[in-house]
């Protein structure tokens, strides 16, 4: 059975881009693909970078998960730098680059194979001794600190996941009120263009 997503059932924020100015139309549009070729990101890398997005947001839709990487690619391509970084750890395109062949170098140690040929309950063990910085030893580690590695890796996959308009929808946000403007902003109330809850929820 497939897991229910949303409590916004028949709510469709693109139904009120009608509302959007331009600019905003067009950022929104270009996350829904199609996308351009990684200018940052191997092919295997952005694999790899998949299979973790799917144990961080438990999505499997190729549609968002395309964005995804496209999205952290962009970012990792572009002249401009990080808006903050941890004492210690490397400027994210190492980070991530060298990060993902010490995972892969992780599993093969631990699993005798790469992470993407080990199964999902490994894969989810490994990330989790990384978000704990509980990984096994690997020389690797002295430059990649394992919990900023993990972290920048969540951050950005839940970054990109939330800024996509099918996820938007399903979890009743209204998406850009810009010209409109919100207007029932007290007590809880929501715009008539707002999602509304399922009435058969309770």
């Amino acid at each position: 059975m497939q897991k229910k997503r949303t409590r916004y059932p028949g709510y469709n924020l693109l139904n009120e881009k009608e509302h959007w100015d331009d600019h905003t139309l067009e950022i929104v549009l270009k996350r829904l693909g199609p996308f351009p070729e990684n200018k940052f990101l191997n092919e295997y890398e952005a694999e790899m970078i998949i299979a973790i997005a799917r144990h961080v947001v438990y999505d499997e839709r190729k549609e968002i998960l395309d964005y995804v990487i496209h999205h952290l690619d962009s970012s990792l391509s572009s002249p401009i730098g990080e808006d903050q970084r941890k004492v210690g750890s490397p400027e994210q395109k190492i980070l991530i680059r060298k990060g993902l062949k010490a995972i892969d170098r992780l599993a093969e140690k631990q699993y005798g194979a790469t992470f993407l040929k080990i199964g999902t309950q490994l894969q989810f063990s490994i990330l989790s001794d990384l978000q704990r910085g509980k990984a096994v030893p690997l020389d690797e580690w002295r430059i990649i600190p394992q919990k900023e590695l993990f972290k920048k890796l969540a951050t950005e996959i839940t970054s990109a996941y939330y800024s996509h308009p099918a996820v938007w929808s399903e979890i009743g946000y209204g998406g850009p009120a810009y010209p409109r403007g919100y207007v029932r902003v007290e007590m809880g109330l929501t715009d008539p263009w707002e999602a509304k809850r399922d009435a058969n929820e309770s």
